[in-house]
């Protein structure tokens, strides 16, 4: 995979407004990628699907770098990540062990810590014969770690492991390691160009919280997470939908989440720009919030220039023909 840092330049030139790149930026970017030994990369999977890894993996394929694994095996110097690297088994665990050894690495969590038995719910290798948990793992690499990324709603807040019941008691990785501060790269999945942009700001030396990488209060990045879907959404202003398959229609009436969801998927879109949830006419899910999924995710959440109160749908969404006409549009 022969991959060059101009390759990978090349890539955030091109993509400059979208990952929000100033030329200041690029050149600062540039100077970072000329320096010998990118920076340590110890990716953790624990309670998850594996579902972020995938959107990344799928973030760049038109041109090169054809695959986020080249920009991390090539630039980023990834050193572990179970379904990237070619080592197994001790092999793979010496890999994180040395990166603990060194320190200063940056850490990338993807799913929620299962804290229940003592972890014994999720491990993360054996090493010179002894089991360690994925909790004990995160514990340890955090402890060492320049930064540390919550990569997806699982591993920023819980998401879908930490659902109920949650017999494994699921948890964050700031609820399941107390004090710890993570940059949280929200979604289910994220956005591949969201975590592209974070590991761009480390690469230019901007510090999490700072005036050039801000965070909301949920500690996830104000460059993606500042406005809401529904503020963003092109279908704001159409005939709301009373019915599914209705293309150009708000989706609000159908439990679309977008009034409170904080993201920035109306215009960055999935699949290399290809598409994205409400113009496929599915509803918002909120995969983005803190609250995800643990809120009812298909309630109806209202808007104040709506003549239809949130309690007044939510008692009459079965009925609406009986006013409205049967084409699946509202007014």
């Amino acid at each position: 995979m022969g991959i060059t840092r101009r390759d990978f330049l090349k890539y955030c030139t091109v993509s400059a407004a979208v990952l929000g790149l100033s030329g200041k930026e690029l050149l600062r970017l540039e100077e970072a990628l000329a320096k010998t030994g990118g920076p340590t990369v110890v990716w953790l999977q624990g309670a998850a699907c594996t579902g972020c890894s995938v959107s990344f993996m799928n973030r760049i394929s038109s041109s090169s770098p054809t695959t986020a694994a080249d920009v991390l095996i090539n630039n980023i110097n990834l050193t572990y990540h179970p379904n990237l690297m070619a080592l197994a088994g001790q092999s793979a665990a010496q890999q994180a062990e040395a990166a603990y050894n060194a320190g200063g690495y940056i850490l990338a969590v993807e799913g929620g810590v299962p804290t229940a038995f003592n972890g014994a719910g999720c491990w993360a290798w054996t090493y010179n014969g002894v089991d360690v948990t994925f909790q004990q793992a995160v514990h340890d690499l955090a402890s060492r770690a320049a930064y540390v990324l919550a990569i997806g709603n699982c591993a920023a807040f819980g998401g879908i492991p930490a659902a109920g019941p949650n017999p494994l008691q699921v948890k964050s990785v700031s609820a399941a390691n107390p004090g710890l501060s993570t940059v949280n790269i929200a979604g289910c999945p994220p956005h591949p160009d969201w975590i592209t942009w974070v590991v761009v700001q480390l690469l230019l030396g901007n510090k999490p919280g700072s005036a050039a990488f801000p965070l909301d209060g949920s500690r996830r990045p104000t460059q993606f997470f500042s406005q809401t879907v529904h503020n963003q959404c092109p279908r704001r202003k159409s005939t709301r939908a009373i019915a599914f398959g209705v293309d150009n229609a708000c989706l609000m009436y159908m439990g679309c989440q977008g009034p409170v969801t904080f993201a920035n998927c109306p215009a960055q879109l999935w699949n290399n720009k290809q598409n994205w949830c409400i113009d496929a006419n599915g509803r918002c899910l909120g995969c983005t919030e803190p609250a995800f999924p643990f809120s009812a995710l298909f309630n109806y959440r209202g808007d104040a220039n709506d003549r239809h109160s949130a309690s007044f749908i939510q008692t009459n969404r079965y009925n609406c023909t009986n006013c409205h006409n049967g084409s699946g549009g509202g007014d």
